[in-house]
């Protein structure tokens, strides 16, 4: 019997492995999620406000161009509103980006260990993803160098780096960037940027003024909205033109524009959520690092641990699942099979993996 007729997707759509996203528990558990980089401080009380009196215009189409929102972020950041694009989370403005610059034939370059949509969305626009391998889980700007070939038309940097927590500081990336060629797109993804402690980093806004061919991506995700799906995107304004002609009309809601607008503006929590996850984070990889475990200096509001091998860190997290508390698996999505990603939470929550985990190698 031959095979019915039905459409077929475009070629290769089908060879991409999906986004694997960090596992919660069962339905009606009282499991801790630490698996997806949540906020443990929950949300801006100003951005619940505002969310909430949203609810009494859902009869409206919302502003097209998101500008409450993008004046906010202008007002807090320093940057031009006209050149700041929002999206439906930073995802959305990645795929716009990989669809507008990415084609048949072309190539994208990231780091062995970017972040799992990179390869998605390179795909997704007809090119082939090319992945070069790190030093000590950390980009190695002379190895993405050495991959740029003819056919490259975007670097993928994601920075901080999601899983591993590392960082490039200022001057390598801009090390990067002088070195590539003026038609090759830098994007640097900085969805944890909020988190990051270290002086020699920077969002890399500065460099967007500078060049041509640099855009910086955000995310409203890690700071206690990414229920609301909301990323913004700042660049030149021919990369921001180019993106407005593509991305969806009303691509961000309105309870999510107010809320983010809100959010923006409300400094004082972003800096309570900055200090408590530093103080936490430095705890947990304090009491993590040696005895068999090894934990990644991070910058942002995860760490990543890495066991003897991958049965230890297969008995880690069925442990920890056991106890109620719910870690991110790195292997498949990754291929890092001896670690754990583990994302910041509440002082219970860290006290608990911490107990947990060194219990479980003194008997390993």
């Amino acid at each position: 019997m031959s095979d019915p007729v039905r459409p077929v997707p475009q070629p290769g759509i089908l060879d991409i492995a999906p986004y694997l996203p960090g596992k919660a528990g069962a339905p009606g558990s009282k499991a801790i999620k630490l698996s997806a980089n949540e906020s443990p401080l929950g949300a801006s009380p100003k951005a619940i406000e505002a969310f909430a009196a949203a609810a009494q215009q859902l009869e409206i189409y919302p502003e097209g161009s998101s500008r409450l929102l993008r004046e906010a972020l202008g007002e807090v950041h320093g940057l031009d509103p006209a050149l700041i694009v929002c999206g439906n989370g930073s995802d959305d403005l990645l795929h716009l980006l990989a669809q507008t610059y990415l084609g048949d034939g072309d190539e994208a370059v990231m780091n062995r260990y970017g972040f799992s949509v990179y390869p998605i969305i390179t795909q997704a626009a007809g090119a082939r993803i090319v992945m070069v391998d790190e030093t000590d889980f950390t980009a190695d700007v002379d190895a993405l160098l050495a991959a740029v070939t003819p056919r490259t038309k975007v670097v993928w940097l994601a920075n901080p780096n999601n899983p591993t927590g590392t960082y490039l500081p200022d001057a390598e990336v801009r090390r990067l960037h002088a070195a590539l060629r003026p038609d090759i797109l830098l994007v640097i993804d900085n969805a944890y940027a909020e988190y990051v402690t270290a002086d020699d980093f920077t969002v890399g806004s500065d460099l967007v003024r500078e060049a041509d061919n640099v855009v910086m991506v955000r995310t409203f995700s890690k700071m206690g909205l990414a229920a609301a799906r909301i990323g913004w995107m700042f660049g030149p304004a021919h990369v921001v033109d180019a993106i407005h002609r593509i991305r969806g009309p009303f691509n961000v809601n309105l309870p999510a524009q107010m809320a983010g607008a809100a959010a923006a503006r409300d400094t004082a929590f972003t800096e309570q959520l900055k200090s408590f996850n530093a103080q936490w984070r430095d705890w947990l990889t304090a009491e993590l690092d040696g005895n068999h475990m090894r934990v990644i200096p991070s910058q942002a509001n995860f760490i990543l641990v890495q066991f003897p091998d991958a049965e230890h860190a297969a008995l880690a997290f069925t442990t920890l699942l056991e106890r109620g508390l719910v870690v991110r698996e790195v292997g498949a999505s990754y291929g890092i099979q001896d670690a754990l990603r583990i994302s910041i939470g509440s002082e219970q929550a860290m006290r608990g993996v911490a107990g947990i985990l060194q219990a479980l190698v003194k008997v390993g």
